[in-house]
C-alpha cells in the first residue's frame, strides 16, 4: 500500500490536467489498480485530490486520495450508565444470556425500581427497556465467565416393581395442564458415601421447580419430601415421573401415589433423556447454586433447605423458561421457535386447571417479593454453606496431620 500511494497521487494530478479522452484512459487504469467497482466514486476521488474542502466557516479539510478516511459509524445508544445498570440486573438474574433476560427485563426493572434498589437516570432506564437480546450479549461480552464442572452419576437401578410401573419417555408428554412433574435426586457426595441429596421436581407444562434437601436417598425421606412439595405447590399434583432408581421404584411410594390418586410413571433404564426436563434443572438450578461439595451433616441439610426456600421463589418468579412451541427440521438445519410468554407464574395464572384461590395466593406471594433482598438471602445461605465446607476441610486436614505424626 505504501508503494501505491505515490502512484495514486501522480495519477490524480495527471487526471486533473488531462483531456476528456485521456481522462477515460487514466480512469480505466486507476480502477484496475485499485479494484474499485464504482467508476463515479473513483472519478470523484481523482477530481478532489489536493483541493480544499470547507466544513463550516473556519474549518476546512484538504483532500488526499492516498489517505483512507474513517467511516463515522452509528452513534452509541448504550453508554456507561446503561452498562452499569445492565450489569447489576444481570448479576441479580444469575448471569443469564440475552435471549432469556430480554423477555423478563421490564418486570425485573419494575421490581427493583419499586423497592428502591436501582438508581439511574430516566433516559438510561428507558433505553434498557428497549434493548435487544443481541445488544445485551454484546455489552456483557467481556463480563461473561464460563465454569464447566462435571459431576458424577450415583443412581443404581431398582429392579423391584419395574414391570408394574408404566414407562413414559420425553416425547410422550402431551398433557396441557400443570401437575405432572418429573423427579430426580442430585447427590452431594463430594466423592464419598453417606451424604445428603436434593430432591428436584419440575412441572413439565409450566417449568415450575421445587427443591428439597434430604439426609440420604432412603425411600422414607424421598416420600416425605414429595409430600412437602405437594403441600406448597400452587397447583394440584397429578402425576410424577422418575428414573429407575430404587429410591423411587419401591412399594411405599407406589402405594402413596395410588392412595392420593397420583399417576406414577418411570423412564427407561440408562436413558437420561426420558427425564430431560428435570435433568437440565439438576445443573442449572442445583449445581450452579450449591456446587459439587460434600454435604452430610444436619446443619448443612438445614442450610440447604433454607437456600432452596429462597431459590424456589427466585427461580419460579424471576427466572424465565424458554418453552419450545415449534420445531422444523430440514436436511441442513433445524429451526426452533419459543413461546414469548416465558414466566412460569403467567402460565399458571392463565391455566383453567388452577383454581381461583390458588391464583390469588400466587399473585399475593409475587407482589410481596423483593428481588434484590431475595438474591441477598440466597448469597448469604451460599456463603454459610461454603464456610461450613471450609471448616470441615480444615478439620479433616488437621486430623490427617495428627494421624501421620503419630
Amino acid at each position: 500500500m505504501f508503494e501505491r500511494r505515490p502512484i495514486y497521487r501522480e495519477t490524480a494530478k495527471e487526471y486533473q490536467k488531462a483531456s476528456k479522452k485521456e481522462k477515460k484512459e487514466i480512469l480505466d487504469y486507476f480502477v484496475r489498480i485499485t479494484g474499485l467497482k464504482n467508476r463515479n466514486y473513483a472519478a470523484r476521488l481523482l477530481r478532489q485530490h489536493g483541493k480544499t474542502i470547507y466544513v463550516g466557516k473556519k474549518n476546512y479539510l484538504k483532500a488526499d486520495i492516498a489517505k483512507k478516511g474513517k467511516r463515522p459509524g452509528r452513534k452509541k445508544k448504550f453508554g456507561e450508565e446503561e452498562l452499569k445498570l445492565l450489569k447489576k440486573v444481570w448479576e441479580i438474574e444469575n448471569y443469564m444470556c440475552g435471549k432469556r433476560l430480554k423477555p423478563i427485563l421490564n418486570e425485573v426493572l419494575d421490581n427493583l425500581l419499586a423497592n428502591g434498589h436501582l438508581h439511574g437516570s430516566p433516559q438510561a432506564i428507558e433505553n434498557l427497556r428497549h434493548i435487544s437480546a443481541s445488544s445485551i450479549d454484546r455489552l456483557l461480552k467481556h463480563e461473561r465467565k464460563k465454569l464447566e464442572i462435571k459431576g458424577r452419576k450415583g443412581t443404581k437401578p431398582g429392579t423391584l416393581l419395574k414391570q408394574q410401573i408404566a414407562i413414559r419417555t420425553w416425547a410422550e408428554w402431551d398433557e396441557n395442564c400443570p401437575g405432572f412433574m418429573e423427579i430426580d435426586l442430585v447427590a452431594h457426595e463430594g466423592g464419598n458415601r453417606d451424604f445428603a441429596q436434593t430432591l428436584n421436581m419440575v412441572d413439565v407444562w409450566s417449568g415450575w421447580t421445587e427443591l428439597v434437601a434430604i439426609k440420604n436417598k432412603a425411600s422414607k425421606w424421598v416420600r416425605e419430601a414429595i409430600e412437602k412439595v405437594q403441600r406448597r405447590l400452587p397447583f394440584d399434583l397429578r402425576g410424577i415421573d422418575s428414573d429407575t432408581g430404587a429410591e423411587f421404584i419401591n412399594h411405599p411410594l407406589r402405594d402413596w401415589c395410588e392412595k392420593n390418586q397420583i399417576k406414577f410413571t418411570r423412564g427407561r433404564s440408562s436413558r437420561s433423556n426420558d427425564n430431560c426436563y428435570v435433568e437440565q434443572k439438576n445443573y442449572s438450578i442445583v449445581r450452579q447454586n450449591v456446587g459439587y461439595f460434600r454435604y452430610d451433616t444436619e446443619e448443612e441439610v438445614y442450610y440447604l433447605n433454607r437456600l432452596y426456600a429462597y431459590l424456589r421463589l427466585y427461580a419460579n418468579f424471576f427466572q424465565p423458561v424458554m418453552k419450545m412451541t415449534e420445531k422444523r427440521e430440514s436436511e441442513a438445519r433445524c429451526k426452533k421457535k419459543h413461546d414469548e410468554n416465558t414466566i412460569r407464574k403467567l402460565w399458571l395464572l392463565e391455566s383453567s386447571y388452577v383454581s381461583e384461590a390458588q391464583k390469588e395466593r400466587l399473585t399475593r406471594l409475587y407482589k410481596a417479593l423483593d428481588l434484590f433482598h431475595l438474591r441477598q438471602k440466597i448469597t448469604a445461605c451460599q456463603r454459610k454453606l461454603f464456610s461450613l465446607q471450609k471448616k470441615k476441610n480444615v478439620k479433616n486436614k488437621n486430623l490427617e496431620e495428627t494421624v501421620w505424626n503419630f
